[in-house]
């Protein structure tokens, strides 16, 4: 049974949406939208609600629907997910604001939490800043820098003077000291600092 929160899907590839749909509205009220503009037509309500928008779009991306949905209805979680995601990408969805990054094709769980989350954050005005595990080392602290500004591992490499495959080892190393379970909960850490 559906509960009275609803998510927003928006998606211009048919197939994507409809699975979506199909999985969300188990759990959630769902409304799907095959463009960010006819999203923004809808005018749709912000509140006990979440977006779940895909980053490449014609005429209108997710990343600018995200900045206008920022803008307009400031309440609403919003959910990035992509079948082409970068690094550079998902740093500049989580700068502006985005709960989550999902990279297609996701496991069912996977989107599921991410709602889930983005509902208990949206419901939650004080959210405590989860501290580190353990302090990062100097080194670490030089590859996290450049993780969340977006390059990728063979470039942090490349400009610290180290293996790709070290850069992966400090980077699993960063991940357990910060709790993180992705990319996405890194950039989120940095942010808050």
């Amino acid at each position: 049974m559906a509960s009275d929160r609803t998510v927003y899907v928006i998606d211009d590839d048919i197939d994507v949406r409809e699975s979506l749909v199909l999985l969300v509205q188990r759990t959630y009220r769902t409304v799907a939208f095959e463009s960010a503009r006819a999203f923004l037509a809808a005018r749709v309500s912000a509140k006990d609600s979440c977006a779940l928008v895909d980053i490449r779009m014609p005429e209108m991306n997710g990343l600018q629907l995200q900045r206008e949905i920022r803008r307009t209805m400031p309440e609403m979680p919003v959910i990035i997910m992509t079948g082409h995601g970068d690094v550079p990408m998902a740093v500049q969805a989580m700068k502006d604001g985005a709960i989550e990054f999902l990279e297609k094709p996701f496991e069912k769980a996977i989107v599921l939490g991410a709602l889930e989350a983005a509902f208990l954050r949206s419901t939650t005005s004080d959210n405590p800043k989860q501290e580190p595990r353990k302090a990062l080392t100097d080194r670490e602290k030089e590859v996290f820098s450049l993780l969340v500004e977006g390059h990728q591992n063979k470039v942090v490499g490349h400009k610290l003077g180290i293996s790709t495959r070290t850069v992966e080892v400090h980077r699993r190393r960063i991940m357990d000291k910060l709790n993180a379970k992705n990319l996405a909960d890194l950039v989120r850490h940095a942010l808050s600092r």
